[in-house]
């Protein structure tokens, strides 16, 4: 359980850096509180997204992986930002990126951010 708290926080943290930094991606609230109750949903939400879509679409496109020396990671990460954004929207949830090249930039933050927390942060049960 510990683990799954340190991974949203994580994915939290990496999300809100790339809302900071990227203008197209956008995190909207009445006050600062909403804004970290959204955030921590979308961060559950993105978390969820890459545990149950991300491996199915990685076996689906292994071939392309192979063919771009894992450059099609970028292209998979942002569809994953981008369905998050979708099913944000479908949840009433103020959270929207906005077009491909922003998701590309986005993942790639939030990437880098991710794995920079996850080796700050704790990750035993």
């Amino acid at each position: 359980m510990k683990n799954f708290v340190v991974k949203t926080i994580a994915n939290a943290g990496a999300l809100a850096v790339a809302v900071w930094i990227l203008d197209k991606i956008t995190l909207t609230g009445d006050s600062t509180g909403k804004e970290i109750g959204t955030l921590l949903l979308v961060a559950l939400l993105f978390g969820l997204v890459n545990f149950l879509v991300k491996p199915i679409v990685k076996v689906l496109t292994f071939p392309l992986f192979i063919l771009t020396l894992g450059l099609i990671t970028l292209v998979i990460n942002a569809l994953m930002l981008l369905l998050t954004s979708w099913l944000a929207d479908k949840l009433d949830l103020s959270f929207h990126v906005e077009g491909f090249w922003t998701a590309v930039l986005g993942g790639l933050i939030i990437s880098v951010v991710s794995w920079a927390l996850n080796v700050v942060l704790p990750d035993k049960d």
